[in-house]
């Protein structure tokens, strides 16, 4: 019988282990992805260091996906065999829940989460929810589809949501593997971007992706440098840093909107009457659904954004697992079969 050549983690904190595995067969709704690429992304690390809540081991992370699917399970009629696909953060989702009854399957009661609750793309070979495949554009490179499955939907998803329309300032801050993708789509959505970043560093870069300002959060203070500018109607945060994200409220202008994506663990101190005085708003978001992987895939195909990446090969998965947590990738780590 063919053998799957996978990246598990056996025990929380435990280190990877290539093992090969027997081919499993998909079930009834399920397709089997001959994986192509698969992102490895900061989130990754709540697998590897055991620190989702009921998380069962060995289990393979990954959920930056990109393939072909191999096989279609019983009862799977939109997907067949050569297809190009995708599958990101959303793994599936119960179709009876309050939430899902709405259609809003990402806020699912019982959702399941690629490479977390299930089995992800860190192997040759992946089984995935038929609900949970997104269809990737015929021209896009394996390696850049796969970031865009997460750290792209969530940012794209996050700006396309937050009330904000062109010609409207939309500050990103954090100019790393989410925030280089969320002026990207800023940009071309015909919002007037700034960058915030720590440090002159990322100025040069910031202006390259879209920006037409960037600010030094070190030198200045952000938020009077966005008061400058008007204040901004959304400030995208993608460095996972409360401090930081607190420090740049009061650059709203009035009824702007904080729209976290970066998610910070420690807590948040804001003041209540800043926020009352002005309006203020501040949400978080998700990444989304297959469909929203879609229109996210689409939407990067034709305007023309596209991930920084570094490609590491399956079998240096440990290696390419510290650049990611190393903090010094530009800007995301793809593994390749």
């Amino acid at each position: 019988m063919a053998k799957n050549l996978v990246a598990q983690v056996s025990k929380a904190g435990g280190e990877f282990e290539l093992v090969e595995r027997e081919m499993v067969a998909p079930g009834p709704g399920e397709v089997r992805i001959k994986v192509q690429a698969c992102g490895i992304c900061f989130s990754d690390h709540l697998v590897k260091d055991g620190a989702w809540p009921g998380l069962a081991f060995p289990r393979v992370p990954g959920h930056e996906v990109a393939g072909v699917v191999d096989e279609a399970g019983a009862g799977v009629a939109e997907w067949k065999k050569g297809d190009r696909v995708g599958v990101g953060w959303h793994g599936g989702h119960c179709f009876v829940c309050a939430s899902c009854r709405r259609g809003d399957f990402v806020t699912c009661e019982r959702e399941q989460i690629t490479g977390t609750t299930r089995d992800g793309g860190y192997q040759q070979y992946m089984i995935a929810r038929h609900e949970a495949v997104a269809l990737l554009p015929d021209g896009m490179e394996w390696a850049e589809a796969g970031p865009l499955l997460c750290a792209g939907i969530t940012t794209f998803n996050a700006l396309r949501n937050s009330g904000a329309r062109a010609g409207d300032l939309v500050a990103v801050q954090g100019i790393g593997g989410l925030g280089h993708l969320g002026i990207q789509y800023a940009a071309k959505s015909g919002y007037r971007v700034v960058g915030i970043g720590r440090g002159p560093e990322n100025a040069a870069l910031a202006i390259k992706l879209g920006a037409f300002a960037y600010i030094d959060s070190k030198a200045t203070k952000a938020a009077e440098e966005l008061q400058k500018l008007g204040g901004a109607k959304v400030i995208l945060t993608t460095a996972p840093n409360a401090k930081a994200m607190a420090e740049v409220v009061n650059g709203l202008g009035v009824g702007g909107k904080l729209v976290i994506v970066g998610a910070p663990f420690e807590p948040m101190e804001i003041s209540a009457l800043s926020l009352i005085m002005k309006r203020r708003a501040i949400q978080g978001w998700p990444s989304g659904t297959a469909m929203d992987s879609e229109e996210t895939l689409r939407f990067s195909e034709y305007s023309g954004v596209r991930p920084m990446i570094e490609k590491y090969p399956l079998s240096k998965v440990k290696e390419a697992y510290e650049r990611m947590a190393s903090g010094h990738a530009e800007f995301r780590v793809v593994l390749t079969m």
